[in-house]
């Protein structure tokens, strides 16, 4: 039996391995959740109250930013009494491209009266001695974020995005209502998933909180003018609007396959290389591992546009640029500028996504990066309880198309 590595623990089922991660699948048809979308336009928990539009400028041109995704994200296992949206946004202009801060993302949150408080630390940045006990097993992904089980062996088909209610006590968190939703059964993707007969539960693999006891920031910033979101009318063309559908990762032991032409394939341009064959085959030494590895696990579920496993591990297109430098572990992501707690990584969209938002775009003058990470403060901060919803903006990390890299 070939064995796959990969960034998240995982179960060998037969031929098979089924990992923690969630995998996010573009859908013209809809589906049980009515929030979450790939494209389109933005749309707001609360209508009336928007977000300051400053949070959707370009850093570089400051100009107004397309939706690339938004994501229901409740955690009720991690976060009971707060619900969570979260919004990636991407500027369309060429000069841009490739820039810091030409994409960005949001968080909004909203505390219910009553919710408990989720700080790790103190203000001055140790750890608070009301939370000391053993740390309690920790949940599957499944079961924390979806209130489900991996494998399906349930008769039930309802989609992991239902807003349905059901006996399980675990809310769904893409849902967008606070009833307790199913997910004990993923939609079948054939051929990217196994025999359900021949599949088993999947480990426990949610990271234990780390306890880091170091200088929070010297003053939190300070809140900017409310910038009033502009009308329709004023915002760039939006990308087409998909529905998100979502299956468990599974890879396939018995064979390797190759990957996708939605993947980026690199090439290096030996003009370009300036240094001959000797620069491209010092590049190519550390580059290909890891790119061969990303664009080898794309293959196995090819039409995948997210991966979503909060304070998992992201699945890394280069090892060698600012990004990928802060992995494995991800501890030297910016910690939160507003509570100074640190950040976990939560989710990546991939190349799949660009097919799908470019499908009607003529040419190739568009989106260059390889993946979209999405750090979240650890805390969910920014909500005081019963008061409406907070926003905050969270950290990006881009990897963007290496040199000569094509789609």
């Amino acid at each position: 039996m070939t064995s796959i590595n990969g960034d998240s623990s995982d179960e060998e089922t037969g031929s098979f391995t089924a990992t923690n991660v969630l995998l996010g699948y573009a859908s013209k048809e809809p589906t049980d959740d009515s929030f979450s979308q790939l494209g389109g336009q933005p749309t707001w928990p609360n209508a009336a109250d928007p977000p300051s539009a400053q949070l959707a400028k370009c850093k570089v041109c400051n100009r107004m930013m397309t939706l690339l995704l938004q994501l229901n994200g409740d955690l009720p296992e991690r976060y009971p009494g707060h619900e969570r949206k979260l919004y990636i946004f991407a500027c369309r202009s060429k000069t841009c491209k490739k820039k810091a801060g030409s994409i960005r993302a949001m968080r909004s949150v909203k505390v219910s009266l009553g919710a408990p408080s989720h700080q790790e630390e103190t203000s001055n940045g140790i750890p608070q001695p009301t939370d000391l006990s053993p740390p309690k097993p920790a949940p599957m992904l499944g079961d924390s974020i979806f209130g489900s089980k991996f494998p399906p062996t349930s008769s039930s088909n309802s989609n992991p995005f239902s807003t349905s209610g059901t006996s399980n006590p675990n809310p769904n968190p893409f849902s967008t209502t606070s009833t307790p939703s199913p997910f004990p059964n993923l939609s079948s993707k054939p051929p990217q998933r196994p025999d359900p007969s021949s599949s088993s539960d999947l480990p426990t693999t949610f990271a234990q909180k780390a306890r880091i006891a170091s200088p929070p920031p010297s003053s939190p910033p300070l809140p900017s003018p409310r910038e009033p979101w502009p009308s329709p009318s004023q915002l760039p063309p939006p990308y087409p609007s998909y529905h998100l559908d979502a299956d468990y990762e599974t890879l396939d032991n018995s064979s390797s396959p190759q990957p996708s032409s939605s993947s980026h394939n690199v090439s290096i341009d030996e003009d370009s290389a300036g240094g001959g064959s000797a620069d491209k085959d010092s590049y190519e030494s550390t580059h290909d591992g890891t790119f061969q590895r990303f664009a080898t696990r794309l293959a196995h579920n090819p039409l995948q546009v997210l991966r979503y496993e909060f304070d998992g591990a992201p699945l890394l297109y280069s090892k060698t640029d600012a990004v990928g430098k802060l992995f494995p572990g991800g501890a030297r992501i910016p910690r939160c500028e507003h509570c100074g707690q640190k950040r976990v990584f939560e989710l990546q969209l991939v190349p799949q996504a660009i097919t799908e938002l470019e499908v009607e775009e003529v040419g190739l003058e568009g989106m260059e990066w390889g993946t979209v990470m999405l750090g979240v403060c650890a805390g969910d901060c920014g909500g005081q309880a019963g008061q409406g919803w907070a926003w905050r903006e969270e950290w990006v990390g881009v990897q963007w198309e290496e040199v000569g890299g094509r789609r």
